[in-house]
């Protein structure tokens, strides 16, 4: 089968079975293509939680399949791809960070979204990186502890100065791994293009930016915006969707080392293969997870 035809076939099998289908905004756009929802992690899960189809499926990674399940738990939940993981939610465990609230007693722990669904067990409030920085501020607690991502951290940081922000040495190796010297090279490769970079990026290539903002964020300002060149500094796949969206504007790539291993583990095909009872991971979880897991974002919703 070619692209086309097996889309046709997952779409058949989808609608068949009753299966609604997410792709995070990160996913190959044939993926994209044949999804019920694409977006962020959150906006996912709320979607998820809205439908009426028993059988979700996720195509992501593992902690985005746990936040589905966490805020739909008598659904199905199955991942497409069973190794697409997390750098940044895999750095910070439940006992790492029990042992940091004990030396911070006093602290409120906001916990990014990018994180386990154990992790969130013990956070108090969770964030997306488009929300975070309106729930820190609306936090009654002046000390705030911020995990895993130190770099969305310092930006939160730097929007809420009223806050005594502690961060830990944590975030996402792809987008940090980004340089000042990536920044001016394609400055000076496209020097008419307006930079839109993602807060998970270090501090100082946020400070080149001409917007600073989630992936969301980003697609949303470079489609309303009235400029017609742009440089996207977050994961590859996000300059290919807007190419789609937005044929009359030019996207450039901030940086080749932008592109996530996890993300691009996911195939047309395992979509397929799920769909027809060979692939994927249902996901499990116990009671207790999913009720303390959801204590956190259920305080993101009333705080956002």
């Amino acid at each position: 089968m070619n692209t086309a035809q097996l889309q046709q076939e997952i779409i058949k099998l989808k609608n068949e079975k009753d299966v609604c289908i997410l792709a995070h905004s990160y996913q190959a756009h044939e993926i994209c293509e044949i999804a019920d929802f694409t977006g962020d992690s959150f906006k996912l899960s709320v979607d998820a939680s809205k439908v009426e189809n028993k059988t979700i499926l996720m195509c992501g990674v593992r902690f985005m399949a746990e936040t589905c399940k966490i805020l739909s738990p008598e659904k199905r939940v199955i991942l497409a791809q069973p190794i697409a993981g997390c750098a940044m939610a895999d750095q910070m465990d439940r006992e790492l960070i029990a042992q940091v609230k004990e030396q911070y007693p006093d602290y409120t722990v906001v916990a990014y979204i990018n994180t386990t669904a154990d992790l969130k067990t013990i956070c108090d409030v969770c964030v997306t990186s488009s929300s975070a920085v309106k729930i820190v501020n609306k936090i009654e607690n002046k000390n705030i502890l911020f995990i895993p991502d130190c770099n969305l951290g310092a930006h939160v940081a730097a929007q809420c100065p009223d806050k005594n922000i502690k961060l830990l040495n944590g975030g996402c190796p792809i987008h940090a791994c980004v340089t000042v010297d990536d920044v001016r090279a394609a400055k000076a490769l496209h020097p008419d293009a307006e930079l839109l970079v993602h807060p998970e990026c270090v501090p100082a290539v946020c400070a080149m930016a001409d917007y600073v903002g989630s992936t969301s964020g980003i697609m949303d300002y470079a489609v309303k915006s009235d400029k017609k060149e742009f440089i996207i500094g977050t994961e590859i796949s996000i300059a290919e969707h807007l190419q789609y969206m937005c044929p009359d504007k030019t996207f450039h790539i901030l940086s080749l080392k932008l592109i996530c291993p996890n993300m691009k583990a996911t195939t047309l095909v395992d979509v397929y293969n799920c769909l027809t009872g060979n692939g994927g991971e249902e996901l499990v979880m116990d009671e207790k997870t999913i009720a303390d897991a959801r204590k956190c974002i259920d305080e993101m919703i009333r705080l956002g």
